[in-house]
């Protein structure tokens, strides 16, 4: 097997690479990015002779096609929709399987802030994400999107839970990468960066789409704000969590909900901190005119915040689910929860928000490699991991230590 990951030089790109390198069965690693210095570093960190860096400007789609047709399989673990979208329409046509961890939902684009999304000449947005899947399909093309750890486990558990029950009504997923209780103390909003904060941020200001009453509605992100407790996994922790845009897919999927949301998980007080600053106008990113000059808020908060944000000297993440379905098996309310608690490896220098991301990613460009995930097209991960292949993949989260409790009643 080869497996090609774009953003290579990442965090998440690199948790890829690492895993990838431990299989026997993958003869070749691919690291795409545009800095030499960068690839070599995640080269030397991962340690392994299957890894070549390729110095690739993504713009040049005949470049970028004569790697990828290199491959048997890409990985996509870019940071925003501009360039995950480029490179997917451009893995398409060049024939190639692909996993993509951006949140996005390829098949539904969002209609707000789309960072940059280049459209074929003459076509709207609304037809661009069904033209996309067609030519996947029409190419022979698996293209796995929203893979990682939300969306991605967040979907595949939920996704097994409703096919457990005769009837699912509700769905939550609360999901959420956060510092260790003893570095939420120490930044800013109790939070510290574990993913691009340009893109926590966008999340936070946009519509998204949720289900209720059995329709899909608009609402505002962070809104429908709930505290729960966390007592599985060892830990006994009071959270919260508000509406975020992260498993668009099931509102195209899993339509016969009456109910779901996914929720953001964070310390308690960070939401009430973002609140304050949406009130302010400090993420808004229309310009504003600051002694003749002018600015745009949410990028003048990034320079001020972000340095503040950064984790020091051994400080960990946690990553929290904590997902709820309710429903009906043989006439009788049915509730299946799932739990997971997952801290940073320090041995192996990867952050849990690498974890839970990149792993599944790797694990899932090995199942289309070998043809255990065979749907064609733009796949959302509640359809490709599933039944047996389910249980596979939890198999292969506990060879990695990521732990999933699943609690019916």
């Amino acid at each position: 097997m080869k497996i090609l990951v774009f953003g290579g030089s990442g965090k998440i790109g690199s948790a890829v690479a690492w895993d990838l390198a431990k299989d026997s069965e993958i003869e070749k690693i691919g690291i795409v990015g545009r800095r030499q210095g960068a690839l070599e570093e995640t080269k030397n960190w991962v340690g392994s002779d299957k890894i070549v860096p390729h110095i690739l400007d993504i713009n040049n789609k005949e470049e970028t096609k004569m790697v990828m047709k290199q491959y048997d399989v890409g990985v996509l673990t870019l940071p925003d929709r501009k360039t995950s979208y480029k490179v997917a329409h451009c893995a398409i046509e060049a024939g190639l399987h692909i996993v993509d961890t951006i949140e996005e939902f390829h098949r539904t684009p969002d209609a707000y802030e789309t960072e940059g999304l280049e459209l074929p000449s003459g076509m709207k947005l609304v037809d661009y994400g069904e033209w996309l899947h067609s030519k996947a399909v029409e190419n022979g093309v698996t293209f796995v999107d929203g893979m990682g750890f939300a969306p991605g486990l967040s979907n595949i558990t939920l996704g097994d839970g409703i096919r457990k029950m005769d009837v699912a009504e509700r769905a939550v997923a609360r999901v959420g990468g956060i510092p260790s209780k003893e570095a939420a103390a120490k930044h800013p909003l109790r939070y510290m960066i574990t993913w691009a904060f340009e893109h926590v941020l966008r999340e936070y200001m946009i519509k998204l789409n949720v289900i209720k009453n059995g329709k899909i509605v608009e609402v505002d992100a962070t809104t429908d704000l709930e505290k729960f407790r966390f007592n599985q996994c060892g830990k006994d922790e009071e959270l919260e969590c508000a509406v975020t845009p992260g498993m668009p897919s099931f509102l195209f999927t899993r339509q016969q909900l009456k109910e779901f949301a996914e929720k953001t998980v964070r310390w308690p007080g960070h939401w009430q901190g973002v609140q304050t600053l949406k009130e302010c106008g400090m993420l808004d990113i229309e310009p504003v005119n600051f002694e003749g000059t002018k600015i745009i808020p949410r990028k003048f908060l990034l320079s001020i915040i972000t340095p503040r944000l950064q984790p020091r000297e051994g400080e960990t993440d946690v990553c929290v689910m904590y997902n709820t379905l309710e429903g009906k098996k043989d006439g009788k309310n049915m509730k299946i929860e799932y739990y997971m608690w997952d801290e940073a490896d320090t041995k192996n220098n990867i952050s849990s928000m690498m974890r839970v991301t990149g792993f599944p990613m790797a694990i899932t460009a090995r199942l289309i490699a070998r043809d255990e995930i065979k749907e064609k097209g733009i796949v959302a991960p509640e359809d490709g991991i599933k039944e047996g292949l389910y249980k596979k993949f939890l198999g292969e989260l506990k060879k990695r230590n990521i732990h999933i409790i699943e609690i019916i009643s």
